[in-house]
């Protein structure tokens, strides 16, 4: 089982949440899956994205909220112009990229096709996710949440670690948990390993999860990725419109159909109590108000 991870909204990015997020895909449905995107996007691109465009393959650029307005301009589009005005948009893009060009010379019907057809993309693309059985989990935070020792793992990877083993408990018992990461920069990355390196061979409940899951990860570019595409539209959308009733970030309206889509997907199973007279419910999708485990808070609060 590979479980893909993105994150959405740190580094100061103006995001109101601080999303942890990641999508679990069976080895034996990756490659069909990454087909069916790859039909999607010939369907409504003409070709695959990644032979077009640059950094619209993110969620960011794909959902920004100049996408939902340019598409709902009042344009008539017959059935069956939007992929070719879309593509005949991206073309003029890559072009004048390679020319260094100030504009690209896109038609308004280009532009209005264009957005149309990304956002229906994204819709195929959970619809996708969804038939293939890809389980969707998340840590959602406030950007203002305290934040542990540097060389501790923050909480919010914790309990998607949490929500993953106990996935993969569900699972035939030889079956174990790969952890696959977006590419990052080689200092974060050593970090980021020697956090976890920690955590899964020095704690109890780390050493535990490791019987389930390989505590090295993998770090590949997203860009190749669709996995981890998958992780970041999960990423970026419930980090602008999944809110619980007592959080009070802002939200996107108009992001609410895709949010839908992905609650529908996340992770639902229980975690035995350690008194051991019952167990509690565990959702894939979480909220954490403090980053810090136990042992990062102030001594009075440990208590």
């Amino acid at each position: 089982m590979l479980l893909f991870i993105d994150e959405s909204g740190h580094h100061e990015s103006g995001t109101p949440c601080e999303v942890l997020a990641g999508v679990a895909v069976s080895e034996d449905n990756l490659w069909n899956l990454v087909k069916a995107v790859r039909s999607a996007e010939r369907d409504h691109f003409g070709d695959h994205l990644r032979n077009l465009v640059s950094d619209e393959t993110k969620a960011r650029g794909l959902l920004k909220t100049k996408r939902f307005r340019i598409a709902a301009k009042e344009c008539i589009i017959p059935d069956g112009e939007g992929p070719r005005l879309a593509h005949s948009l991206l073309v003029k893009g890559k072009r004048a990229r390679e020319q260094k060009s100030a504009t690209a010379g896109e038609t308004y019907r280009e532009m209005v096709a264009y957005s149309r057809e990304v956002l229906a993309f994204v819709h195929d693309v959970l619809d996708i996710a969804a038939g293939f059985s890809v389980q969707v989990f998340a840590s959602v935070t406030d950007p203002k949440s305290p934040r542990p020792e540097k060389g501790n793992l923050r909480k919010d990877y914790v309990y998607l670690f949490e929500r993953y083993f106990y996935y993969l408990e569900t699972l035939p018992p030889r079956e174990r948990g790969l952890v696959v990461f977006d590419e990052l920069e080689k200092t974060q990355a050593h970090l980021l390993l020697q956090q976890m390196a920690a955590y899964f061979l020095w704690t109890q409940t780390g050493r535990y999860r490791s019987s389930r899951i390989v505590p090295e990860p993998f770090f590949v570019h997203s860009d190749l990725t669709t996995g981890v595409f998958l992780a970041d539209l999960a990423a970026y959308i419930i980090g602008w419109a999944w809110r619980l009733d007592r959080m009070t970030q802002p939200s996107r309206l108009e992001l609410r159909l895709y949010e839908k889509k992905l609650h529908d997907m996340q992770y639902r199973g229980e975690k035995p109590k350690q008194e051991g007279n019952g167990v509690w419910q565990l959702y894939g999708i979480t909220y954490i108000d403090d980053l810090r485990g136990h042992f990062d808070r102030p001594e009075e609060e440990q208590i």
